[in-house]
């Protein structure tokens, strides 16, 4: 680690990396108890907002290749919700989000704090027209809308046969042996090959 690239010299920006880490340890271990359903029990209507841990699921994926087409000017805009479903299988669905998350680590990783303030466009269709933010304001955006909905899909579990599992075990260094095991997954999911969760 150089200096420019320390905590010091850009400490929201390291945060934004250290949510996005967060966000990723935080889908391994939903996932993780997702796996262990049936597919018929993963699309099962139950109570919450998206009436199906599947819909919830897809729905995470879908609003984070949203945003994140915007951080990076990729021009998809709304395009990408043409298809609400488009991993009916956990273990299809899992492979997407893992893929998605490192993404957006790569992407905050590469972040200092003066690039917080770069201008980005969201396409909110032709009602609304183009919506103009800033990364630091997308960013935490980003990462409450994973939040939200993790909790729903935690609690949609507690009706299935998979524990719900702890996802509040990541900052405080007490609970570093907690995350170690899963921390190591998620370093050797970011090489060229990774294969997914067992």
């Amino acid at each position: 680690m150089t200096p420019s690239d320390s905590p010091r010299a850009h400490p929201l920006a390291a945060h934004f990396t250290a949510m996005a880490r967060n966000n990723a340890w935080s889908n391994l271990r939903l996932y993780r108890a997702c796996l262990t359903l049936t597919d018929a029990a993963f699309a099962e209507r139950r109570v919450s907002f998206f009436p199906s841990l599947q819909l919830t699921l897809n729905h995470i994926l879908l609003v984070d290749r949203y945003y994140f087409d915007a951080l990076i000017g990729g021009g998809e805009g709304l395009t990408i919700f043409d298809n609400e479903l488009p991993y009916p299988r956990a273990a299809d669905l899992w492979d997407a989000q893992a893929r998605s998350d490192q993404q957006l680590l790569a992407f905050c990783e590469s972040l200092a704090d003066a690039d917080l303030r770069r201008e980005v466009q969201i396409d909110r269709g032709p009602a609304v027209g183009v919506q103009r933010e800033d990364v630091g304001s997308v960013l935490p955006h980003v990462f409450i809308h994973q939040i939200h909905h993790r909790g729903q899909v935690h609690a949609m579990l507690s009706g299935t046969s998979a524990a719900p599992p702890q996802l509040d075990e990541f900052f405080l260094a007490a609970d570093a042996p907690l995350r170690a095991a899963e921390l190591r997954d998620l370093e050797r999911m970011r090489g060229p090959r990774w294969a997914a969760l067992p």
